[in-house]
């Protein structure tokens, strides 16, 4: 409790205001929590990217990847689709979850994307895939500037792009036996496009988001799934970009 009567506390000088002084301190503590709460996602984002990467590649070269994902068999569809097992799980169940068991699934998540995109390194020359992971990285960094920086509410965009990822997944499903390569084109444009939007709402939404829950249990958790948000955001801007520019093998 502060004591007026302490000749060690200091006071305001002359017209001043403490009420502003209050405000002032109070938004640059919201400030530096919020810049903390976004490095925090973006670290936890840039580590599962690494992970998938290095994983990836190990993979790619034992030459276990060849003989799994390639040959096809139950295994290489368990790899394929837990992933996205995990996503599901993290989802609608976070509020379940502590935010260890969250961390633990964001890591075997990871794994588990560098085991299904081990293929990548089968199709793509090594050039092509560090080109477009540099070209994708430098995008998506614009792109989540753009986010956290704009005034303008990008709610409405995002429930659109939203819509249009079921669209391209239902494409991707009728391209699987119509084979056409114009299908395929369109589907890589309009990931990319949608995806590069996704980054921008995703991360006012992370900012946004952190008022309501900055010193909540919560708090916690909403970073690893932050994370996970902006992860799929690069990954399949990635993956759509490396189909366009990617020279094969």
């Amino acid at each position: 409790m502060a004591s007026w009567n302490d000749p060690q506390t200091p006071r305001p000088g002359f017209g001043a205001s403490p009420s502003l002084d209050g405000r002032t301190a109070g938004r640059a503590g919201y400030d530096t929590g919020l810049r903390k709460h976004m490095l925090s996602i973006y670290n936890y984002m840039a580590s599962g990217v690494l992970l998938t990467g290095i994983v990836a590649l190990l993979f790619a070269r034992s030459g276990y990847a060849a003989s799994i994902m390639m040959d096809g068999g139950i295994l290489k569809w368990l790899i394929i689709l837990s992933p996205l097992a995990i996503v599901f799980a993290m989802s609608f169940g976070a509020n379940r979850m502590s935010a260890g068991t969250l961390q633990l699934l964001y890591w075997g998540f990871a794994t588990l994307m560098g085991l299904s995109m081990s293929t990548i390194f089968l199709v793509y020359t090594g050039q092509s895939i560090a080109t477009t992971f540099f070209a994708t990285a430098a995008a998506f960094a614009g792109l989540s500037l753009v986010g956290y920086t704009t005034k303008k509410d990008l709610s409405a965009m995002g429930s659109f792009l939203i819509m249009g990822v079921i669209g391209i997944l239902v494409a991707m499903v009728i391209n699987i036996f119509l084979q056409s390569t114009i299908l395929q084109l369109a589907v890589s444009i309009l990931g990319v496009l949608i995806f590069a939007g996704l980054t921008a709402y995703d991360t006012q939404r992370l900012k946004m988001q952190y008022h309501q829950l900055a010193g909540t249990e919560f708090a916690g958790k909403a970073i690893i799934l932050g994370a996970l948000s902006l992860y799929l955001d690069f990954i399949n801007m990635f993956q759509f970009l490396l189909s366009l520019m990617g020279n094969r093998e």
